[in-house]
């Protein structure tokens, strides 16, 4: 009874009339607009699921109804229940909305699910087809393309299979006649069909093999365009969609016996391979063939950046196909070495050496090919020459990223080559600052460590260097009039940059590679001749990602710098001290203490000067911050009485130069963060060097009256002079106790900022508080 209730539902939904379909449609796609979902919007699509599964052919919906279904089928606030049921009568429905169905593809797993087997069920019944619509076909290629790269397991093995076959008849077997065309007849006879023409190479000769995406015609039949598209996506099929080592028993390729006479003896017995194997083989052919066809000397020149596109998809596809399969390598290095012979030296081919140099890096051991010279001209060439292009940055930089541990292990000249590398930054600062931030760790070694560092200090001046290399290659030394169209600053750096005796200068910053001069003695003079510059938008941009760098930089140097290179920052940073290195200097002394002193002498130089104060106040403050902190014997045996004592009357002469009260001085333009930072550096040496005490005490006992000063009081807020007068007398209190001063005093492995100097809630001002009240309350029964 159940089985004939079934078969008489089955029979209606087959004989339902197109109109009363159409009717029927009309009335579900209003339900669909209601806000709740009714039991009577559940029935009628299980109806219409019945209807649409029930006959052999695809039944024709109508297209609101269809695009109605398809929002909730990709919706991911669409209850199940409704999802499957719209996924089943699109899946069943007539195939001609799959473009639009994967225009937006979700995030969530079970709504992408739907969707894909709806997807993937219309793609297949549309290959299957013998008589396919090529437009459909069109669209269902990239869609298949795009879903396999983002979920390459959704596909069975027979659907790889199908696909694979497919692509292969496309990308092979394509017609070598052109399409047909419509020509102008004349008054009478009206528009006629011209009879197909062959087709033609870039240069104009009749094509004698096999269609390509490099074969020119008037206008194309429907394979010839599925072989474009197949192009299009066989690198990324190749590189997704796994491999199924599964005979192919069902070929069902369409390939008439004309067609079929050209393919090799080798073509022939490849039909044998499983699909995707079969696939290999002939993408291989066809990527050999489009690099044979490149080097035809095309007639326009929109066909040569065409052949320019085809050689970098062509070689990155063999690179697919030999690192899937060994076994190509042998056949593919020949092709490629011509290749990059016949490209080497050619800036016009620059974007096609990154994937030449990939496979390199790639299979040129299993070869046992030598690849320096690929290399040495990547990194020497490419960026001196075209730093400003603005794509072959984006994908210079990206090869890099892609390879970097391999860079460094197995290219010799990959970390000398910053110098080059780091012009593309320059050229193109704004569009590459992320991609630097992570490349900069790779470019590090020991041996370049520093100039490395330099060279991102000097990255400003780069950017003005290659900006003037440009100008100065547009115009000539007499065409003075033009230079000036560009401002009289400009005009006189393109002066300069010409000058023989600055052209050491130039050719310094200007380098290729690292260890081939040195520029710090005559920086001051590259700066003055640069100055002029300096308000350039491709400078500026350059001078605001140094900081980020340099952040980058050191972090990645000082979890793996020796002793040796320690030092040799330490003197970077006090030739070079700018506002940028402040945190830097402490994270490099915290890691290493004994860098004072080591570096004892340029330090002291450093902090005994007090014009660093004014040009440089920040760095100043914490080189003094530092000498306090780590200049003890805890840190380092050789810290004698005699090198504490040096620090001290150095700093001291400091801290009283800038303090003095004159009724002519001047207001001063220090922060009072440098003063209390100074009596604490002094305060901390003195408990070291316990004979310095009565010095200390009697420099701190006069801040009083250089902080009630007139000058001071009128520039100093209230609360600053309070903050110096109080430190000055809570650190006067504390020394009147040596050995507790020593041990409130004393350097620690948690103060390794300098907030604590005004932070009232930091452990030091507490301790000092608290001793300077115990001195106050109890100042009858201390020692005097």
């Amino acid at each position: 009874m159940y089985a004939a209730a079934t078969e008489s539902l089955i029979k209606q939904a087959r004989e339902i009339k197109e109109e009363e379909l159409q009717r029927f449609c009309g009335r579900i796609f209003k339900l669909l607009h209601t806000k709740d979902v009714s039991g009577d919007t559940v029935d009628s699509l299980q109806r219409l699921n019945l209807i649409v599964s029930a006959t052999k052919y695809a039944r024709e919906l109508p297209s609101d109804l269809v695009m109605k279904l398809q929002t909730l089928l990709r919706s991911s606030s669409c209850p199940e229940q409704l999802q499957v049921l719209t996924s089943s009568i699109i899946r069943e429905s007539f195939p001609s909305s799959v473009h639009s169905l994967c225009s937006d593809l979700s995030h969530d797993s079970r709504t992408f699910s739907h969707v894909a087997s709806v997807v993937l069920a219309q793609v297949s019944h549309i290959l299957e087809s013998r008589l396919s619509d090529g437009q459909i076909s069109r669209h269902a290629l990239p869609i298949l393309s795009k879903m396999s790269t983002v979920y390459p397991e959704i596909l069975t093995d027979d659907q790889v299979n199908l696909v694979s076959r497919k692509l292969v008849d496309w990308l092979r077997y394509a017609s070598m006649q052109q399409g047909a065309s419509m020509s102008s007849g004349g008054f009478f006879s009206g528009p006629r069909t011209r009879q197909p023409a062959p087709l033609t190479e870039v240069d104009g000769v009749v094509t004698g093999d096999f269609f390509t995406v490099l074969c020119l015609g008037q206008s194309y039949t429907e394979d010839q365009w599925m072989n474009m598209y197949t192009f299009s996506m066989i690198k990324s099929w190749l590189l997704h969609v796994p491999s199924y080592a599964q005979p192919c028993n069902d070929d069902r390729s369409e390939v008439d016996s004309s067609v079929m006479s050209m393919v090799s003896a080798t073509s022939s017995s490849s039909r044998l391979l499983p699909p995707k194997e079969r696939l290999r083989e002939k993408a291989f052919e066809y990527c050999q063939r489009l690099i044979e066809q490149s080097d035809r000397k095309a007639l326009k020149k929109t066909d040569t950046e065409l052949q320019k596109a085809c050689i970098v998809e062509s070689v990155s596809i063999m690179d697919i196909i030999c690192g899937e399969d060994p076994s190509y390598v042998y056949r593919a290095f020949p092709c490629i070495k011509a290749l990059y012979g016949r490209l080497n030296g050619d800036l016009a081919y620059a974007r096609a050496l990154l994937p030449i140099a990939q496979f390199y890096l790639n299979h040129s051991e299993i070869a046992a090919v030598d690849s320096e010279a690929v290399f040495c001209q990547l990194f020497s060439h490419c960026p001196a020459e075209q730093f400003n292009e603005p794509m072959l940055a984006f994908e210079f930089v990206q090869f890099c990223l892609l390879n970097a541990s391999v860079l460094q292990d197995r290219v010799a000249n990959y970390r000398q080559s910053f110098p080059n590398i780091l012009k593309f930054l320059a050229g193109n600062s704004s569009g590459l600052i992320a991609e630097f931030v992570e490349l900069l760790p790779s470019l590090i070694a020991s041996d370049t460590a520093i100039e490395l560092l330099h060279t991102i200090l000097d990255l400003p001046c780069l950017a003005a260097a290659l900006d003037l290399q440009q100008r100065s290659a547009c115009y000539q030394a007499s065409d003075r009039s033009a230079w000036d169209q560009q401002g009289a600053k400009v005009a006189a750096c393109l002066d300069a940059f010409r000058q023989p005796s600055y052209r050491g200068l130039f050719l310094y910053i200007l380098r290729p590679e690292a260890g081939t001069g040195d520029t710090i003695d005559r920086l001051k003079m590259l700066h003055e001749i640069l100055a002029d510059m300096a308000e350039s938008p491709r400078v500026v941009q350059c001078a605001q990602v140094v900081p980020v760098l340099l952040h980058v930089y050191f972090n990645t140097v000082t979890q793996k710098a020796d002793e040796k290179m320690m030092n040799q920052l330490l003197l970077v940073l006090l030739e070079r001290s700018s506002l940028v290195f402040s945190t830097h200097l402490q994270a490099l002394c915290k890691l290493h203490p004994p860098l004072i002193v080591d570096q004892s002498r340029e330090i002291l130089e450093f902090a005994s000067s007090p014009a660093n104060i004014y040009s440089k106040e920040d760095f100043y403050t914490h080189v003094v911050w530092v000498i306090g902190e780590y200049l003890s014997v805890s840190y380092d045996p050789r810290c004698t009485v005699e090198l504490i004592t040096s620090f001290f009357e150095s700093l001291e002469a400091v801290l009283f130069e800038i303090t003095q009260v004159r009724q002519s001085a001047s207001p001063p333009s220090f922060s009072p963060r440098l003063i209390t930072v100074l009596m604490t550096t002094l305060a901390k040496l003195a408990t070291r060097s316990q004979d310095l005490i009565p010095r200390v005490s009697l420099c701190l006992s006069k801040m009083r009256t250089f902080a009630r000063s007139a000058p001071v009081m009128t520039c100093y807020s209230e609360e600053d002079t309070e903050e110096i007068i109080t430190r000055a007398h809570e650190l006067i209190n504390l020394l009147k106790l040596p050995n507790v001063a020593q041990f409130v005093l004393a350097p620690s492995a948690g103060g390794d900022g300098p907030r604590w100097h005004r932070d009232t809630n930091a452990s030091l001002p507490q301790g000092m508080r608290a001793v300077s009240g115990l001195l106050h309350r109890h100042s009858s029964s201390l020692p005097t």
